[in-house]
C-alpha cells in the first residue's frame, strides 16, 4: 500500500470521529452561525441532533461547509442554488470513483 493510501485511510477515520457544535463548525469554516442554520434548513448540511444547541456535525460536514462557504463567497450562489451545486459535485465525485473502480489502477 502506498503512503498516499495510508494517509487517506487515516483521514477517513478521523473525519468519522469528529463531532463539532455549530459554534465550532462556524469557526472552522469561517462562516456565520446563521448561515450554517440556513444551510441546515435547505439540506446543505445534515447534523445529528434536533435543535441548533444539540446539533453535532461530522468531519464530512466540515469539508462540505468549507466548500459551501467557498462557493457562496466566490460565486455568490444563494442557499438553494448551493444545495444543488453541492449535490452535483458529490455526484461527479461518485461517478469519478466508479470510473476509477471500473478501469482499475492506472
Amino acid at each position: 500500500m502506498s503512503q498516499t493510501n495510508i494517509t487517506w485511510i487515516e483521514s477517513a477515520i478521523v473525519e468519522d470521529e469528529v463531532h463539532m457544535t455549530i459554534v465550532e463548525l462556524s469557526h472552522a469554516a469561517s462562516t456565520p452561525e446563521q448561515l450554517i442554520m440556513d444551510w441546515v434548513s435547505e439540506g446543505v448540511l445534515s447534523p445529528a441532533g434536533s435543535s441548533p444547541e444539540d446539533w453535532r456535525f461530522s468531519g464530512d460536514s466540515l469539508k462540505r461547509a468549507k466548500t459551501a462557504a467557498r462557493l457562496t463567497r466566490d460565486f455568490e450562489i444563494n442557499t438553494s442554488g448551493l444545495a444543488l451545486a453541492l449535490d452535483l459535485i458529490d455526484q461527479i465525485s461518485r461517478l469519478r470513483a466508479e470510473v476509477l473502480r471500473l478501469n482499475g489502477p492506472a
